[in-house]
């Protein structure tokens, strides 16, 4: 590491800052360039440490973004873990692109927005249905250091970020482009904006269409940048806003058809609510829960695993692999099957949202004190309250997914759900880190498409587990434990789909809305419990941190704290669960361990 930050060095290491390694000694595999990352972005609580929570939290207070850091991103070459490898990019699986991506969510959640993933979420819209030209275009760009961001179109349950649009009229040799919206991330810095703008009245599927928007290809006085814009969480993030006025734009800007945008923000929306939830929030509730397992050490009694903040904590360790459970496998669909990933991806977003938001109340309870405190030991806690829920867009982000997850209850209703074999979603989809083919955005689809002939495979992946545990009641009562609760739940995939066709028998529609809604949460719950016992059986107890994977204890923690959520009947844990959970916990915390499914060695 040494030798290749030498013969990368060069003015800015005389200015203070480390220097970065040229992209070319960027190691090739995704898993090794996040370790990569990690190390050039060093401990965090390192005192003088330029991309430290001192410095990072400086640049929040001031709401700047952090320019060393952002320097030293560049140099790394982020931009290229955002373009297809078949267009001179590093992307190939989005699996990795999230791994990459956490080493800086851990540290500064609005940094990885502003200076990353928000790229990938204009992008993909381009690499998705893109001329060659655009395509093309648009990754020499992002290689050779340009910024590009996204437009949303407004929606019904928008806040400040999707409030306000663009309409578009035709006009000789294209269209004339006008409109104004007030926050965009990047838009005061951004060099291409990936735009859906309304072509048509009403709210119909072809109502909006997608343009890519050059700056340095429109005319100057047509185009305002409009001030900062003031925001409780991500303050160091750009946000700004964008006014065009008659603004002409050539036809070639179009991307895929006229008419298409709200088909394509369908389909590439399953990536960006995947690596939402797989880099940011599971990144950043990583380093919350480290806030807090540092805070429970430095009190008087230090950390009791079988003292109450133990349990707060290994409860909400466990939440944190079983989110990370839900998220890798809606990651890993998207790579093997992307087709397939419409409803799944709604899914991972809704439950790890309203998982870990609960979880970051837990934790907040054993900072006490502490998680106010705005001094780089602590302060990136108060940071994370501030700066997560604006990454999954609050109540607006809710509601997007909802409106993709209570059509699919339809689904359910009429689902044969025998759990046989061939039904269940394949084993590669739970293996975090095994092989998987390149994405290819252009398979992404629109409409839900069940690949197992009508009977949802996540779910019945729990079914099948369920089956399976049943064998392994011997092996001691943690196992038992965890074949009845698997066992429960299995129950409770037949009666989601009694509930569905109940509901859907009812000629008054307009009783369906609330009942749907509570519905949705027991689904997106019933997948993630799917996640948990899937990850669990197909872990390697021989690998890295597989010990704990292929145990019970982790799985049965979060299947308890489910069951609760669900109103089930859950049982006593068996003696020593939580206090085995916790101290593995502890464990982690010690070696340096992060607290996801990876066990990735941090700085």
């Amino acid at each position: 590491m040494k030798d290749s930050l030498a013969a990368g060095a060069d003015t800015s290491a005389a200015a203070g800052r480390p220097a970065a390694p040229p992209t070319r000694r960027v190691p090739g595999d995704a898993r090794l360039r996040a370790q990569y990352l990690e190390d050039l972005l060093g401990d965090p609580f390192a005192a003088g440490n330029p991309h430290g929570q001192q410095a990072l939290l400086a640049a929040d207070e001031r709401r700047e973004a952090p320019a060393a850091t952002e320097e030293l991103l560049d140099r790394f070459g982020l931009a290229a873990e955002f373009v297809p490898r078949a267009l001179g990019g590093r992307l190939t699986g989005v699996e990795g692109l999230a791994q990459v991506l956490r080493p800086v969510f851990r540290r500064d959640v609005a940094l990885g927005f502003g200076a990353g993933m928000t790229a990938l979420f204009a992008a993909s819209v381009v690499w998705t249905a893109g001329d060659e030209r655009q395509r093309r275009d648009l990754a020499r760009r992002l290689l050779d250091g340009g910024r590009i961001t996204i437009l949303h179109r407004e929606f019904a349950h928008a806040n400040a970020i999707l409030r306000g649009e663009y309409t578009a009229r035709p006009a000789p040799g294209g269209f004339t482009v006008e409109g104004r919206k007030e926050v965009v991330i990047n838009a005061d810095r951004a060099d291409a904006f990936v735009a859906y703008v309304r072509t048509a009245p009403g709210d119909g599927p072809d109502s909006h269409s997608v343009f890519l928007l050059e700056t340095d290809r429109l005319p100057a006085p047509a185009v305002h940048r409009l001030p900062r814009a003031r925001t409780h969480g991500m303050r160091g993030a750009h946000y700004a806003g964008l006014e065009l006025q008659r603004c002409p734009v050539p036809a070639g800007a179009l991307i895929g058809r006229l008419g298409e945008g709200v088909s394509l923000s369908l389909r590439t929306f399953q990536v960006s609510r995947a690596l939402v939830s797989g880099g940011a929030l599971v990144g950043g509730m990583d380093s919350a829960l480290r806030y807090a397992v540092r805070a429970a050490g430095e009190s008087r009694r230090g950390l009791v695993p079988r003292g109450r903040r133990g349990r707060v904590l290994a409860g909400v360790f466990a939440d944190l692999l079983a989110c990370d459970a839900l998220a890798v496998a809606g990651l890993r669909l998207l790579d093997l099957a992307p087709q397939h990933a419409l409803i799944p991806s709604a899914a991972v977003k809704y439950a790890v949202s309203a998982l870990l938001h609960e979880d970051l109340d837990e934790l907040a309870a054993v900072l006490g004190a502490r998680g106010y405190d705005r001094g780089p030991a602590y302060g990136g806690f108060q940071k994370l309250v501030r700066d997560l829920p604006v990454a999954g867009l609050g109540h607006a982000g809710t509601a997007d997914t909802q409106a993709v997850l209570v059509p699919h209850l339809r689904t359910l209703a009429h689902a044969g759900w025998r759990g046989e074999a061939g039904h269940e979603a394949p084993s590669a989809l739970f293996t975090p880190g095994a092989p998987s083919t390149a994405l290819d955005f252009r398979r992404l689809d629109a409409e839900p498409r069940d690949p197992h002939s009508g009977c949802d495979g996540l779910l019945a992946a729990l079914l099948g587990a369920a089956a399976r545990l049943e064998g392994k009641r011997t092996r001691g009562p943690r196992w038992a434990a965890l074949a009845a609760l698997a066992r429960a739940f299995a129950g409770e995939v037949h009666s989601l789909a009694e509930r569905c066709a109940t509901l859907f028998s009812r000629p008054d529609t307009g009783t369906l809305a609330p009942a749907a809604y509570v519905l949705v949460d027991r689904y997106c719950l019933l997948l993630a419990a799917a996640s948990c016992l899937a990850v669990c059986e197909n872990a390697d107890p021989g690998a890295a941190e597989g010990d704990l994977l292929a145990g019970p204890d982790w799985a049965l923690l979060a299947l308890t704290r489910f069951g609760r959520r669900l109103g089930l009947e859950v049982p006593d844990l068996p003696d020593g669960t939580t206090q085995d959970l916790a101290a593995a916990l502890a464990d982690r915390y010690r070696r340096g361990r992060s607290f996801d499914l990876y066990g990735m060695r941090l700085a």
